[in-house]
C-alpha cells in the first residue's frame, strides 16, 4: 500500500527513518566531504537528525504538520550550528510556514513544501542552480513535484520521479566546479567528485519516497 497523504504521524516516523539513514551513512559522507571539505558532514547530518527525530517525536501528531516542522528545523539549528546544518534547518523552518493550517500533504502540498525548503536554502546559502551544491539537486526534485502535482499524480508518484530525478541530478554534479564553502578552493579539483551537500539532498528524498511506498 502507498501513502495518499503525509500526516503529522507520518512525519514523525519519517523522521525517525531519516535519523537512521544518515546514522547508517555518517562514515560514507564524511569520506566524501573530507575528500575536498573539512569532513564534519557525516556527523552533521547524523547529529542534527537524531535531534530532531527526539524533538518531533516528544512533540507528538497531536502538535501538527507545521508545528512539528518549526520544532525540527529549531532544533536543527542548535544541535548542528555548521552550515550544513543551518542550510537543512533553514529549509524545514521554510517548509513549516508553507505548510501551515495543513492536516496532512497531498502532491500539492508536497510541491509546496518541497519549494519552499529549496527557496530558503538557496536564499539562506546565497547558492544558484550549478554552483555544484546541494541546490543542484533540490531544485530538479522539487521541480519534478510541481510537475506531478499539476499532472495530479499521487504522493507516491510524485515522490518516485522526484528521487528519479534527484538521483540523475547528483550524477550532474561530478561534471560541476565547486563555487562555495570549503570545496571551492578546491576548484578543478572537484570535478568527476559528487557533490557532499547535494548528496545529502538525494538521501532525503529518495528516503521520503522509500517511506512513502511502505506505508
Amino acid at each position: 500500500m502507498s501513502l495518499a497523504k503525509l500526516d503529522a504521524g507520518h512525519l514523525i516516523a519519517l523522521f525517525q527513518s531519516w535519523q537512521q539513514l544518515f546514522a547508517e551513512q555518517r562514515e560514507f559522507l564524511i569520506a566524501l566531504d573530507g575528500k575536498v571539505g573539512d569532513s564534519d558532514l557525516g556527523i552533521t547530518m547524523a547529529k542534527s537528525f537524531a535531534a530532531a527525530a527526539e524533538a518531533v517525536a516528544a512533540e507528538g501528531s497531536d502538535a501538527g504538520l507545521s508545528k512539528l516542522l518549526r520544532t525540527a528545523g529549531a532544533t536543527m539549528a542548535r544541535t548542528a550550528p555548521s552550515t550544513m546544518g543551518t542550510l537543512t534547518a533553514t529549509g524545514f523552518l521554510r517548509a513549516s510556514k508553507a505548510v501551515e493550517g495543513l492536516d496532512a500533504l497531498d502532491t500539492t502540498a508536497l510541491a509546496q513544501f518541497w519549494r519552499a525548503y529549496t527557496d530558503g536554502i538557496a536564499e539562506r546559502g546565497k547558492a544558484k542552480v550549478g554552483d555544484k551544491t546541494l541546490l543542484d539537486v533540490l531544485d530538479p526534485l522539487t521541480r519534478a513535484i510541481e510537475a506531478a502535482a499539476e499532472k495530479g499524480d499521487s504522493v507516491q508518484a510524485a515522490l518516485s520521479s522526484a528521487a528519479k530525478a534527484a538521483e540523475d541530478a547528483l550524477e550532474a554534479t561530478k561534471s560541476m566546479v565547486a563555487q562555495h564553502g570549503k570545496a571551492a578552493a578546491f576548484q578543478e579539483k572537484t570535478v568527476g567528485l559528487q557533490d557532499a551537500g547535494a548528496t545529502v539532498g538525494f538521501f532525503l528524498i529518495r528516503r521520503m519516497a522509500e517511506f512513502a511506498s511502505s506505508h
